[in-house]
């Protein structure tokens, strides 16, 4: 089992995960079909080439979704009880068909759950960086965590 309980995360743990991914159009077109999001910046190439991006942009749901998945491996697969929430996030810098990305996560709080003895409240910072070094998805999450005890 590769996530962690929630009596091993301590404030300032920071994982780099070890998957990398880079951004095709398939999964651009997948994403974009499948939530119903005709935004031409996303589906048509000619009508990207006047943007400022002059480009196809990816849309921004596949790279939210995407940094929480990568993060699961090393922060809640197999401990998780419940995500509680996704918060502040952040697209600074555009992806872009082609980039490859990869993923940190920092453990921002931890506390005891009020209502379940078993688990706990972990927060992290996700973070999807570029191979350029941009930063192009932060976010926060929290969730609910089993305790090694239990």
């Amino acid at each position: 089992m590769p996530g962690r309980f929630y009596d091993e995360w301590k404030e300032g743990d920071t994982v780099a995960h070890a998957l990398r991914r880079t951004v095709t159009e398939t999964d651009n077109l997948l994403i974009s079909t499948l939530t119903h999001n005709p935004q031409p910046l996303h589906l048509d190439a000619e009508a990207a080439k006047d943007t400022e991006f002059g480009r196809i942009l990816v849309n921004s749901c596949f790279t939210f979704s995407l940094l929480v998945g990568a993060s699961v491996a090393d922060t809640t697969e197999g401990v998780l009880v419940a995500n509680l929430g996704f918060d502040e996030v952040r697209l600074p810098s555009p992806v872009f068909i082609g980039d490859t990305l990869h993923f940190e996560s920092s453990c921002l709080s931890k506390r005891e759950s009020r209502s379940r003895p078993t688990a706990g409240l972990v927060t992290w910072e996700h973070r999807a960086i570029n191979q350029r070094g941009q930063t192009v998805c932060t976010m926060k999450r929290t969730a609910l965590i089993q305790k090694a005890a239990a």
